[in-house]
């Protein structure tokens, strides 16, 4: 008898064993009902096995009632349950289950460590490692790749590190599958030298090691070692399967695509012909038919801005899936063509697919991308059910175009549709109300982002900062500032920049003190605010401190900080530096030669700003419309009329550009000083803004300089015109009759003046006091006399 139940109990054991492989539900049911009728539950191995396969076919209650009904349970069985709890995420019955058992070993820890991982909380699971480290319990290889799984999420290098050293302390730190878990996380948490000693500690460094240094030294922009690491693991003979093809073509594409030179790897790399030699080792390995590595060939082809090649990969694929679509709209988006991205999206709809959401951004952000928002309103019209991201990428384009009234518009829309807002479309409709200058809208904005974001996001918060400024309450802009938890750079860079375009420099300079005390390191931004600052002091000293910071900072190099020194040393008057530093840049964009073409314009040195605008037609760079009104401007000052008059023609003519308002005020402003009427009022008939009252007052200015009566008379009748009540014409017209001795006219001007009840607003100076302007009022004389004379004593207010 006793040999026939001991054969039965084998015989069990061997069915459970093939049930739990083969997840048979059915017949473990049949067996757990024979072992009840054989009355083996005191068996505890086999309770344990019946738990496993309840465990392994997905029914955690079944398991729980076998667990239940187990007489004896042994730490196995807690495990046994523990395991079927932690694989179907039921992760508060696993940590109470946990809590309750009698007896744990590190089977136990793992099972609860691993799943915490796996289900996204890492905290927990640090947490949870630290109480078996307290406890006495030594970690298994399992424990610490789990744990440094963790540290790589959180970007945790500090935990990471004493994990480090236990490994180190308990002989595991060689073992493949830890020091894979370790060089990824020092990877990740971009500690890359690290990464790179784990790496050498690994005896037989296996794919994934070189996948995951592959990935960390891409993440750092160290792209040429990257590709240096795939062609090692090519070497050294490892084999090269399909993840190993997909993470080296990701490095591939992490060049991006440049416009001006398709070397984006850099050190002699080009990432594209990196990219084109992996595509033909994948096609060579017989992986040319795998759609997701195709799709990989045809996004490291669009990033590297190479569509031709992406069109030839994507008409020779024998199977196409919706990310293949959406690449193509996404490469033709990053090149500005839109009109093919949404060709794109049309062939694709055709071709029975379904767009998704990644779709319509695709195809959004390819229109806002080339301008097109128009084209981007009708793509975004057609989505049922746009997600916050959609509405982020519309509000984005009208930004980006300047139609800040569609974007607010489209924000209220949002609201009143119920989608909730984030943080990128809080601070995008923010900066059109900064623009706009909209205060009661951006008030009710600020409402808005403290019921959906709160008070302590510091990207909505550095928006607030933004447009309060520009709307001119600066104080309340101070006090967002003030109650911020935690400021950072942003945050900082926006109230400097608000306090100077509130003509608060000594502010804006203390302010920037205080980041520097508080051992903040300043941006390009910073220092651009606050050289800003130092062009209006009248000392240059400050200026040279902050330059001298600068080049201590290595940004002296930097583009915008360079033109921002050229501004400061120009508005110094100090020429001859400007000049200096401006030849020293080794970069300079068209805002750095605008300013220095001005900086001579402002100065007087007309002909050096002609001659400088020439060597930059001569170098290649393209001059916008601010440099016509620089350089426009100092043949004005300069007395350069022909040299004026070419540079005005040229611009339509040789450069595309319409002249505008500025530039026709300029060249009439130019051509009036020298006395050229006849050429003045040649141009008046074609130039379309005769209703902006700054160009008559600029002609009048030239028509009182040169005494020229008859056009002064139609100049003066066009501002008032426009604006009845301006004082500027007559007093104006009437300075030319006293000019010419024609006292008459000059008086008959002043009683049309009175007349029509037009008093000259009073004149103003401002002094500086101790850093504080005070204003002086300028009294009219005869009413000084009047008062004088019938003992009425001056108001001086």
């Amino acid at each position: 008898m006793l040999q026939l139940q001991s054969t039965s109990y084998a015989r069990l054991l061997s069915l459970l064993r093939s049930c739990i492989d083969g997840k048979s539900y059915s017949a473990g049911k049949l067996l757990h009902a024979r072992i009840l009728r054989l009355g083996l539950l005191d068996a505890t191995f086999l309770c344990n096995r019946l738990v496993e396969l309840y465990s392994a076919c997905g029914k955690t209650r079944d398991a729980r009632l076998a667990f239940d009904g187990t007489p004896r349970k042994d730490v196995y069985t807690w495990n046994a349950i523990l395991g079927a709890y932690c694989k179907a995420g039921e992760l508060r019955s696993a940590r109470r289950l946990f809590d309750a058992m009698p007896e744990r070993n590190p089977f136990s820890w793992n099972n609860v460590i691993s799943s915490l991982v796996r289900n996204g909380l890492e905290r927990e699971a640090v947490e949870v490692y630290r109480s078996m480290i307290f406890d006495g319990f030594v970690p298994t290889r399992f424990t610490l790749a789990s744990v440094f799984s963790a540290c790589s999420v959180l970007l945790d290098v500090e935990v990471g590190r004493r994990c480090h050293g236990l490994a180190v302390k308990i002989g595991l730190e060689k073992n493949i599958y830890v020091g894979n878990a370790l060089l990824c996380m020092y990877a990740k948490c971009e500690r890359i030298e690290d990464a790179i000693w784990a790496f050498r500690d690994l005896p037989d460094p296996n794919e994934v090691s070189f996948t995951a240094m592959m990935h960390g030294l891409a993440q750092i922009d160290r792209v040429p070692e990257a590709i240096e690491m795939f062609k090692l693991m090519c070497r050294q003979g490892i084999p090269i399967d399909a993840i190993s093809l997909s993470s080296v073509l990701g490095v591939c594409s992490s060049g991006g695509y440049d416009e001006t030179s398709l070397d984006s790897c850099g050190g002699g790399h080009s990432c594209i012909l990196q990219g084109q030699q992996v595509h033909s080792l994948m096609i060579k390995l017989g992986y040319g038919g795998d759609i997701h590595l195709s799709n990989a060939i045809i996004y490291m082809y669009a990033k590297n801005g190479d569509m031709d090649s992406a069109e030839m990969i994507f008409s020779n694929m024998s199977e196409i899936n919706v990310v293949t679509w959406n690449l193509m709209i996404a490469g033709y988006g990053n090149k500005f063509e839109s009109d093919k991205a949404i060709r794109y999206m049309q062939r694709m709809q055709c071709c029975g697919f379904q767009p998704n959401e990644v779709t319509f951004i695709n195809a959004l952000v390819a229109c806002v991308n080339s301008g097109n928002v128009e084209m981007a309103s009708q793509v975004f019209a057609g989505m049922l059910f746009p997600t916050v991201s959609s509405w982020n990428v519309m509000l984005s384009g009208y930004f980006q175009s300047g139609k800040h009234l569609e974007a607010i518009e489209l924000f209220q829309k949002m609201q009143f549709l119920g989608v909730r807002p984030n943080r990128t479309s809080l601070a995008t409709i923010l900066s059109s109300c900064a623009v706009l200058e909209v205060l009661e809208f951006g008030r009710q904005v600020h409402a808005a982002s403290l019921k959906f974001a709160g008070n302590a996001d510091i990207y909505v918060a550095s928006g607030l900062i933004t447009m309060y400024s520009n709307c001119g309450k600066i104080e309340l802009a101070k006090l967002i500032l003030h109650k911020l938890p935690k400021l950072d750079i942003v945050c900082w860079n926006s109230m400097m920049a608000g306090l100077v375009l509130n003509s608060l420099d000594i502010e804006a300079a203390v302010l920037f003190r205080q980041m520097r005390q508080m051992e903040m390191l300043p941006t390009e931004s910073s220092y651009g605010s606050m050289l800003s600052c130092c062009g209006k002091f009248r000392s240059s000293f400050n200026g040279r401190q902050v330059h001298a910071q600068i080049a201590k900072d290595g940004y002296a190099n930097d583009v915008c900080v360079g033109s921002a020194l050229v501004h400061m040393y120009c508005k110094y008057g100090d020429i001859d530096d400007a000049r200096r530093f401006f030849d020293m840049m080794p970069y300079k964009n068209s805002v750095t030669w605008n300013e220095m073409i001005h900086g001579y314009a402002q100065n007087g040195f007309g002909h050096e700003a002609v001659c400088l605008y020439e060597d930059m037609n001569g170098l290649g760079m393209k001059a916008d419309s601010i440099t016509f009104v620089a350089v426009l401007t100092a043949c004005s000052h300069g007395g350069l009329v022909d040299a004026g008059i070419s540079i005005f023609n040229s611009m339509q003519q040789e450069h595309g550009i319409e002249p505008l308002l500025d530039h026709y005020v300029c060249i009439i402003d130019c051509l009036g000083r020298a006395g050229c009427f006849n050429e003045v009022e040649v141009l008046l008939d074609k130039i379309p803004y005769k209703d902006d009252p700054v160009l008559w007052e600029v002609l009048l200015s030239s028509c009182r300089v040169h005494a020229n009566v008859s056009l002064a008379k139609k100049a003066a009748g066009e501002l008032l015109r426009l604006d009845p009540k301006n004082s500027a014409p007559y007093l104006l017209l009437a300075n030319i009759y006293c000019s010419l001795g024609r006292w008459d006219e000059a008086r008959a001007v002043r009683n049309q003046m009175n007349d029509n009840q037009i008093a000259k607003d009073p004149g103003y100076s401002w002094i500086d006091i101790k850093h504080e302007i005070q204003t002086c009022l300028h009294y009219n004389p005869e009413v000084v006399k009047e008062r004088i004379e019938s003992w009425q004593p001056v108001e001086t207010e």
